[in-house]
């Protein structure tokens, strides 16, 4: 099962979004600065994740999420 997932930086107002087939091992990735591209911004929470079948189909969403990123159809899906 792979699933995407989107974080909150609890440093800045600043969010990733990603996909993995372990989140709670991605998020220690991700808090322990072992990501180039979220370094800077850690300390993280996981704010919303969804569970697809394939990697195609994650991926396909996190594209999907990326492009929503700063728009209604984002902050609606995260509660702002």
């Amino acid at each position: 099962m792979l699933t995407t997932y989107i974080l909150k930086s609890l440093k800045r107002d600043w969010y990733y979004i990603g996909h993995t087939l372990d989140k709670e091992f991605r998020l220690k990735c991700h808090n322990e600065g072992r990501v180039k591209s979220t370094k800077p911004y850690r300390p993280f929470v996981i704010i919303y994740s969804e569970n697809f079948k394939t990697r195609s189909e994650a991926f396909k969403r996190e594209q999907q999420l990326k492009k929503f990123k700063h728009g209604e159809a984002f902050k609606k899906l995260i509660g702002i």
